[in-house]
């Protein structure tokens, strides 16, 4: 059967952000609110597919050249092909399975191992009684799982405790550092004190991925999994030396199905890090449905979205979502949200100028002018971590000449000491 593309029609949108993390999203994920919906016609006038591009957080942005390439072929020909980046491959599985009247599963030459996926709650950084809330949102939408930023800026515990204090005993935490503990020297302590929470769960990047050495000491004295990105060090080297219980795994549908399949091998489980709204979510669930070793709670971010784009939900049930069997990826997309989040370009927004403080209860403080220059800090080795207290503040432009002297500092020299 030949499945012929006629047109493939880019619709950028402005998916706004939930009230509580568009104030916590603005230093460095203030781009994600922004989606590009790529929609594929055939020769049929009711065949349509539908994926999607986070155009500022992806694996592959869709090219010109790739939508060209495609018009005019057989969409049969490009399944598996991730070259044509995140939004058009996506609607290449929603179109050919909607052809064949099959889900997007049964395409991908596995068979079916769960109809319900487990499915994480995600937030950036944030102070404890923001999480609280979030958390108290979460569970009342079914999740019972909930991915969050541990960064050294913050007091941890004090996170961890609030939102203990507002879940159910089943409700548990992956604690993502992005490598900012540095080595297991910093890490062990932080990690050890964790242990004695029961709603931590599991530990994704503590410190560098590459230090092999330290984090087989990290497994060997800490009670919790640790999480690494697949591919850092490289796959033969964390069977071979034990580097890490298992992987977080994201990128094309070729490179996911591989690399769940390798990691099935040597029985690694793995969550998939899939981001996007609820078309996203759904590319997720029909490939969590046939990978058996995608056992962790996938991460999607479809919860900091005030809106899903689809025209009916998808189910979320005791911490697992559904996952859409209908054909292709199972959904109808929400045309009327495409016409009235329609962006006009430039595809981006400008930077926000902010001027952040990491303050401490005994009165030190250090301020930045972006996210980015915590992270070299922390990452360098330069802050202290996890500190009793520890919070970071934005500064509020005042319209004064100070702060404005003071950002000004931030942004050119680095980090500014309170006394300087």
């Amino acid at each position: 059967m030949k499945i012929t593309i006629k047109d493939v029609e880019r619709i950028t949108v402005h998916v706004p952000f939930t009230p509580r993390c568009a104030v916590w999203c603005a230093r460095e994920q203030y781009q994600w609110d922004i989606s590009e919906v790529l929609r594929v016609t055939t020769d049929a006038a009711d065949l349509v597919g539908y994926g999607e591009t986070m155009p500022h957080y992806t694996w592959g942005r869709v090219s010109d050249a790739a939508i060209e390439r495609v018009k005019g072929a057989n969409a049969a020909d490009f399944l598996g092909d991730d070259s044509l980046g995140a939004g058009l491959q996506m609607a290449i599985y929603d179109l050919v399975g909607k052809a064949h009247e099959v889900p997007a599963h049964r395409l991908f030459n596995l068979p079916q191992v769960r109809q319900w996926c487990p499915i994480s709650w995600w937030n950036v950084d944030m102070p404890p009684a923001e999480f609280a809330a979030e958390a108290r949102e979460a569970v009342t939408r079914g999740y019972t799982s909930h991915k969050i930023k541990g960064r050294p800026w913050w007091d941890i515990c004090a996170q961890v405790e609030a939102i203990a204090g507002a879940t159910p005993d089943y409700y548990h935490l992956d604690i993502d550092w992005n490598q900012m503990l540095v080595n297991a020297s910093n890490a062990i302590p932080v990690l050890q004190r964790l242990d004695q929470y029961p709603i931590a769960s599991l530990y994704e990047s503590p410190i560098f991925q590459r230090d092999v050495e330290g984090n087989r000491q990290l497994r060997d004295k800490i009670a919790r999994p640790i999480a690494h990105h697949f591919g850092e060090p490289p796959f033969p080297t964390v069977v071979r030396d034990e580097v890490c219980d298992g992987f977080v795994i994201g990128g094309g549908i070729g490179s996911v199905l591989r690399q769940g399949t390798l990691a099935a091998g040597f029985d690694k489980p793995f969550f998939l890090q899939i981001v996007g709204t609820g078309i996203t979510t759904a590319l997720s669930l029909q490939i969590g449905a046939v990978l058996t070793h995608a056992q962790w709670p996938a991460v999607n971010c479809m919860n900091i979205y005030s809106e899903d784009l689809l025209a009916a939900p998808l189910e979320i049930r005791g911490g697992y979502a559904r996952t859409p069997d209908a054909p292709g990826l199972g959904i109808q997309v929400d045309e009327e949200a495409l016409v009235r989040l329609r962006m006009e370009a430039p595809y981006e927004h400008p930077p926000l100028r902010l001027l952040l403080a990491l303050v401490w209860p005994d009165g030190r403080k250090r301020y930045y002018a972006r996210i980015d220059q915590c992270w070299t800090d922390a990452q360098n080795g330069n802050m202290p971590i996890h500190e009793e207290g520890a919070h970071l503040e934005y500064v509020d432009d005042d319209g004064s000449s100070e702060w404005d002297e003071l950002q000004r500092r931030a942004e050119n020299e680095g980090p500014v000491f309170a006394t300087d």
